[in-house]
């Protein structure tokens, strides 16, 4: 594969087809329900490597910011600031739609096609789990993984 990011809404097929052509190191784990709530995800995985797929609205665009579930509250202001960004909040739900095809809360690690913010504290995980595109699936993938397979503009601590 010649290139080093995905901007391709996938299918789950497609992901994991995706995935395994790019010998990325994952798996796919299926749930009955949606994942709400911490409660809901310590049924599958370790919270403590959860890492949902943040979209962010800026003043150039959206970007998506995969960031550490132990990292707690973000300060936009201070994150816009060491971007070079004026403005940084959450995007709104329809335009993360409307943009990116993925419904907030089912936004993937891989096929989002924005740039990409991400957490440094990540990187010292075997594993990481977010999402895969399907509110029912949670991916299971080497943060490496991730950070090769997206259009990283920046790393943060």
């Amino acid at each position: 594969m010649t290139e080093s990011w995905c901007a391709k809404m996938f299918t789950l097929d497609e992901l994991q087809t995706y995935l395994k052509d790019s010998n990325s190191d994952f798996e796919i784990i299926a749930h009955e329900t949606p994942i709400i709530s911490t409660q809901d995800a310590a049924k599958y995985f370790d919270i403590e490597k959860a890492a949902p797929t943040l979209i962010l609205q800026t003043e150039q665009g959206l970007i998506a910011f995969i960031v550490s579930s132990q990292r707690g509250r973000i300060d936009f202001k201070a994150l816009g600031e060491e971007l070079g960004y004026s403005k940084v909040k959450m995007a709104d739900k329809s335009k993360v739609l409307e943009v990116i095809g993925y419904h907030p809360g089912a936004v993937p690690f891989i096929g989002h096609g924005l740039p990409c913010i991400f957490d440094n504290r990540l990187l010292v995980l075997d594993y990481i789990y977010g999402g895969s595109g399907d509110e029912l699936h949670t991916l299971k993938i080497a943060p490496s993984d991730v950070t090769r397979l997206n259009n990283v503009i920046k790393f943060i601590d």
